[in-house]
């Protein structure tokens, strides 16, 4: 009999210890892996500059080109270049045939000799008819001379101005500026009427481009405003432009609303005591092209100097940015900030911050703002930050 209660006693024993195994091996199972722990990292305030920019690319044009016409009627002489030379400021590009010019200067030069001798006359008539007492029609004969002195002198002055136009025009087209030849429209021999454009001349230092700016961004772009521009082709060179054409009706493809701002290159030569990027940029300008690509940073908001954090160092609740100042014995405080302008990376701070402060910086951390409690801060449990570098909670101790 106590054999059997010993058995019977052994089987429960073993059962239990079964059961056991079973559950802790059901636990095991069952059991979620350990979260990854977070990290954060330190982040010093520091003074610097901080730039927005609305950003395009686009191709170079030519921004000075000019039309240069014929300033009389006449036969083409000669041309004297072709399109792709390159000319100097006062060459002589073109001539008309100046025998025909020489023979209107001449008949223009009779013209105003016989206006002068018809005004003489028209005062020697009027002088006759004041002096006549005798004629019954001495009032009238009067106002009819002074008319024609009138006139006389009116054709006159038409014929001194006709002669003067004349011999100001030049049978020949020379260039305003120096630069390179675009077009050609005349041969010699053609007859042409004043004012017919007989070639197209270019400034090759003077470029342009257009860029496509959306309609989110377009209120920030202002006309004159500051803007920089980089070339594929030459690389590590910024060159300075400015915005010279906003346009004022949209540009809509596929139902995306944008608005094309031209920019041009500014002279860098014209530029007060240009720093050493400049002076980098002049000796490279010479390699600028039309057609070339080139991406354009229009500047619409600027900070010298001021207090900078990363973005990610940042939380807002309430309309209030706040950021975790770790003091130098290791506790954390959440402060209260006032920030200004602020890019992808950093955000300038006008209050709450000194230069040299260190703040967390939540590894992967975005600027998204907090919802729930106060105190506590980003730290899981609170308290101090055990050391320097990037802090893992959970770790240390």
């Amino acid at each position: 009999m106590k054999a059997l209660m010993k058995k019977k006693v052994s089987k429960i024993i073993l059962a239990v210890v079964l059961c056991g195994v079973a559950t802790f091996l059901l636990i095991s199972v069952f059991k979620p892996d350990s979260a990854p722990a977070l990290q954060y990292q330190i982040a010093t305030v520091w003074g610097g500059n901080l730039t927005i920019e609305i950003t395009g690319s686009g191709n170079l044009a030519l921004s000075s080109t000019e039309d240069l016409t014929f300033e009389m009627a006449g036969t083409v002489q000669e041309v004297l270049v072709e399109e792709g030379d390159s000319v100097e400021e006062g060459q002589v590009l073109a001539r008309l045939d100046t025998s025909e010019w020489e023979n209107e200067l001449t008949t223009l030069e009779l013209n105003l000799l016989q206006a002068k001798i018809n005004l003489e006359n028209a005062e020697l008539d009027l002088e006759r008819a004041e002096e006549d007492t005798t004629s019954d029609f001495r009032t009238s004969e009067i106002a009819i001379r002074k008319l024609q002195v009138k006139l006389a002198k009116g054709r006159l002055e038409d014929a001194k101005k006709a002669l003067e136009e004349a011999s100001e025009a030049n049978p020949e087209v020379t260039a305003p500026f120096g630069g390179f030849i675009t077009k050609v429209n005349v041969s010699g021999g053609d007859e042409v009427k004043k004012g017919t454009v007989a070639m197209t001349l270019a400034d090759p230092n003077k470029f342009e481009v257009d860029i496509l700016v959306s309609e989110m961004d377009i209120s920030q772009v202002e006309k004159g405003g500051m803007a920089t521009l980089q070339a594929d082709a030459i690389s590590g060179i910024s060159f300075p432009a400015k915005v010279t054409y906003i346009a004022p009706t949209a540009t809509i493809q596929s139902g995306v609303v944008n608005y094309k701002v031209t920019v041009e290159v500014e002279s860098l030569s014209e530029q007060e005591s240009p720093s050493t990027s400049q002076a980098a940029a002049t000796s490279q300008a010479s390699q600028l092209r039309e057609g070339l690509t080139v991406t354009v940073s229009i500047i619409v908001d600027q900070r010298i100097n001021v207090l900078l954090v990363p973005n990610g160092a940042i939380t807002t609740q309430g309309g209030q940015s706040y950021v975790q100042v770790l003091s130098s014995n290791g506790t954390i405080e959440r402060r209260a900030i006032k920030t200004g302008i602020t890019d992808d990376v950093n955000t300038e701070v006008t209050d709450g911050l000194s230069k040299g402060e260190k703040v967390i910086v939540p590894q992967g951390a975005t600027t998204t703002t907090q919802q729930g409690g106060q105190g506590g801060g980003m730290f899981p449990g609170g308290g101090t930050f055990p050391g320097g570098g990037t802090f893992t909670p959970g770790q240390g101790g």
